[in-house]
């Protein structure tokens, strides 16, 4: 028995040898002449099930399916209360089979099981308990400066949304444009990414156990250039979040306008991480740690742009070096494990080339830089620092999305803001300072739309969250989710009689 099959039997569960799609309560049933694509765990290379990719047919009834359930008003004239209700049993089962949500996650993306079991699970539960908090003090608008009429403001759910949830945080990203879409009344069809089904369909039926009608939720799989393009230039379609890579992301704008059908997206950065040498040295260290290889690198918001200034960046450089040595690099289900494999294999040779490119630049490889021999035929890259003398290295401009930094050296604030903002994205930034001066600079003058000061990672779901520049489109939080996920209702009632001019009136 592999170690993937004794974590499966340790959970008591068994993997469909098809996954197929999740339309109106229902797996799809297994079609023997659908495309199928390799769903394979990243830490062997092994296959763990095959994935049946929806055609445009099975796109348009699965959109279909969520339009009547839509106008069934079953959930769409829901009261608040029933989508609280729900939201909160919900967030309770996902809490409560945390264990089987973080394998399934890792078995597909090959993200370290304990980050998913402590961080990425738990995000999903809150995302659910934040949307039910919201709806229920959320607040209307009324007018009565007009003299004799009084304007009131409603919002009504904007249809059928779609939804494009990437592989790198399945649940935690899933669960936010579930939320953010279902909360106002929404129905949805959900594309997850070809290699990580598996965690999402499992949330959706938990969904549907704390009380969401069958057919609110529809699950599509396959590839973006068949599956996702027929969702996203669907004439059926009210709303489409996306979250992935611009160079999709374009493709999804160019079929929604056909539609004029309008787009929110999460796109990707490369964030500047700036450590002053007026810092908290050891919390710049370990934060700068956190920013880069949290999720084994795979994360749209890592500071992968390491400027540190130059009184300390001697020092700096040699520990920062000295703790990506150290850290344990191996398979993600083993608990111990701080990074793991790349989800998927063109993934970890799109990093290799992004590496080799970076030292035909002239970077300086200070460590890692290739693919371990010891780990057997997982996707794995190990933790990677480079030092730069120029921000204009592809290194510095490209997303990689992997286990990579670069380190460079600046001497004073208008230099190290300057090198921030020399970045086609805008996503977020950090600072390490104890300088008030530094801090109202960099949140001044920096262009991103999230700015961390003296901490890693910390996410208020009240805040608006998304990019600047090529960093995306709309922002996520709960009002700017209102905002994207309703229509807007201006109802102008008469007080009394005011006047009405008589057009037309005969002359006695």
């Amino acid at each position: 028995m592999t170690t993937v099959d004794q974590a499966i039997a340790d959970q008591g569960l068994t993997l469909p040898e098809v996954i197929t799609g999740y339309v109106g309560g229902e797996s799809v049933p297994v079609e023997s002449n659908a495309n199928q694509h390799a769903v394979t765990f990243p830490g062997t290379g092994e296959q763990i099930a095959s994935l049946q990719e929806d055609d445009a047919a099975a796109v348009a009834n699965a959109v279909a399916c969520a339009r009547n359930s839509f106008e069934s008003g079953e959930w769409s004239n829901a009261s608040t209360a029933a989508r609280q209700a729900v939201f909160r049993r919900a967030a309770n089962l996902i809490r409560a089979h945390a264990t089987e949500l973080a394998l399934l996650e890792c078995l597909c993306a090959g993200l370290p099981s304990s980050h998913l079991a402590s961080r990425q699970v738990p995000r999903a539960a809150d995302n659910l308990d934040f949307f039910a908090d919201y709806i229920g003090v959320m607040a209307g608008e009324t007018f009565e400066q007009m003299s004799g009429y009084q304007t009131t403001v409603t919002r009504q759910p904007a249809g059928v949304a779609a939804l494009f949830a990437p592989w790198n945080a399945p649940l935690a990203l899933a669960s936010m444009q579930i939320a953010s879409s279902l909360a106002f009344g929404n129905t949805c069809v959900l594309k997850p990414s070809e290699y990580t089904p598996l965690s999402i369909l499992r949330m959706v039926k938990l969904l549907e156990e704390a009380g969401l009608p069958a057919g609110t939720i529809g699950v599509i799989n396959g590839s973006g250039a068949v599956t996702g393009a027929a969702l996203a230039s669907s004439f059926d379609i009210d709303r489409i979040a996306f979250t992935g890579g611009g160079a999709t992301a374009r493709q999804v704008m160019a079929a929604a306008s056909e539609h004029l059908t309008p787009v929110h997206f999460e796109l990707g950065g490369k964030s500047a991480n700036i450590v002053f040498d007026d810092a908290n040295f050891e919390r710049a260290l370990d934060g700068s740690l956190v920013n880069i290889f949290s999720n084994s690198g795979q994360i749209c918001i890592a500071g992968s742009r390491i400027l540190v200034q130059r009184g300390i960046a001697e020092r700096f450089m040699t520990a920062f070096v000295a703790r990506t040595r150290s850290l344990t690099i191996g398979d993600p289900l083993d608990p111990t494990t701080e990074v793991g494999p790349m989800a998927f294999k063109a993934h970890q040779l799109r990093i290799l080339d992004h590496i080799a490119r970076a030292t035909n630049e002239g970077a300086t490889l200070l460590c890692g830089g290739k693919a371990p021999t010891n780990l057997g035929s997982g996707y794995f890259i190990a933790p990677t620092v480079f030092q730069v003398e120029s921000n204009n290295l592809s290194l510095c401009q490209e997303e990689v999305f992997g286990p990579v930094v670069s380190i460079q050296i600046f001497d004073d604030a208008d230099e190290a803001l300057s090198l921030a903002n020399d970045s086609r994205f805008g996503l977020v930034g950090y600072c390490w300072t104890n300088s008030l001066a530094h801090a109202q600079a960099f949140q001044r003058q920096v262009d991103a739309g999230t700015l961390w000061i003296n901490t890693p990672l910390a996410r208020d779901l009240r805040a608006p969250f998304g990019g600047f520049k090529e960093s995306g489109i709309g922002r996520d939080g709960p009002r700017q989710a209102a905002d994207f996920f309703t229509e807007e209702k201006a109802t102008i009632s008469a007080l009394g009689n005011p006047p009405i001019r008589k057009l037309g009136q005969l002359s006695d």
